[in-house]
């Protein structure tokens, strides 16, 4: 019998390879064709990825309610394509409302709530680290240049991550944050910060059109944040004692193994370029 070709980072690299090509190529093809189906594309995403944290908690023993968070995450969301962000955190502050009310009744009125802190807290983690951070990702889409803009933040995560993987597994020695994820090095971050920075000048002189210190700006930025966002995964894992949150891409784990690095840097991409554009 053979065994899976496995990467330093022990993953099945031909099939993760294969699933990421595949991803880019649609989501590059919805960008160009018909760039409000971002939205659509997003919306799914986040409610599959809330869908494996929630399970992946219940599995932990905590008990976030499922549905006030897919419907709240789905509403934060959408209400930002006619309404833009302002709505989205009116929607973020109802949802966190009903998390409130509806764990503390989740037990029927005749029992008092169990960690209720604990759980609502955890709650609204939840809601903040996927549905309103990804928000600032699908708004972007509906800007001036939208369709780039968003390009512009896969492409530099994308940069991101080869360069940090290149360099991790040529040149990697010192350990970055080894309590929390052991395979990140120093020289891998050095190998992101260098890759990322270029692909996002080449973004913004040849997608934005616009100056190459744009660039500058948002590269570097882009970087810290996405791998600060795969070392929050990586730690939430371990307190739960999992590898992945999920199993749905080959490869990859779930789709939440996938966003971890992307939520982050949306909010970072919209800010960025929402000032210096």
């Amino acid at each position: 019998m053979t065994t899976p070709t496995t990467s330093k980072a022990g993953r099945n690299l031909p099939a993760a390879i294969a699933v990421g090509a595949g991803l880019g190529a649609v989501l590059i093809a919805v960008l160009v064709l018909v760039p409000m189906a971002w939205y659509g594309i997003v919306s799914v995403a986040l409610g599959v990825a809330t869908w494996e944290v929630c399970k992946r908690l219940h599995d932990g023993d905590y008990g976030v309610p499922v549905w006030p968070l897919l419907v709240g995450g789905q509403v934060t969301i959408w209400v930002s394509w006619p309404w833009g962000i302002e709505a989205s955190f009116v929607a973020f502050a109802a949802t966190v409302l009903v998390l409130m009310v509806w764990k503390l009744f989740a037990q029927g009125l005749s029992n008092a709530p169990q960690n209720y802190v604990r759980d609502v807290s955890l709650s609204v983690l939840v809601l903040a680290w996927l549905p309103m951070l990804a928000t600032f990702g699908a708004e972007m889409v509906a800007q001036d240049q939208g369709n780039f803009r968003v390009l512009t933040l896969l492409i530099v995560v994308v940069c991101s991550d080869v360069g940090g993987y290149a360099a991790g597994v040529l040149l990697g020695k010192h350990p970055m944050a080894p309590a929390i994820s052991p395979k990140k090095s120093w020289e891998g971050f050095v190998g992101s910060l260098v890759v990322g920075t270029v692909g996002a000048v080449l973004c913004a002189l040849f997608l934005l059109d616009t100056d190459w210190w744009v660039g500058v700006a948002l590269g570097p930025l882009m970087v810290i944040v996405a791998t600060t966002g795969d070392l929050v995964e990586s730690q939430v894992k371990r307190d739960l004692g999992i590898k992945d949150m999920g199993t749905l891409l080959p490869g990859h784990g779930g789709i939440m193994d996938r966003l971890d690095s992307l939520l982050p840097s949306a909010l970072v991409t919209w800010a960025v370029l929402t000032v210096l554009m």
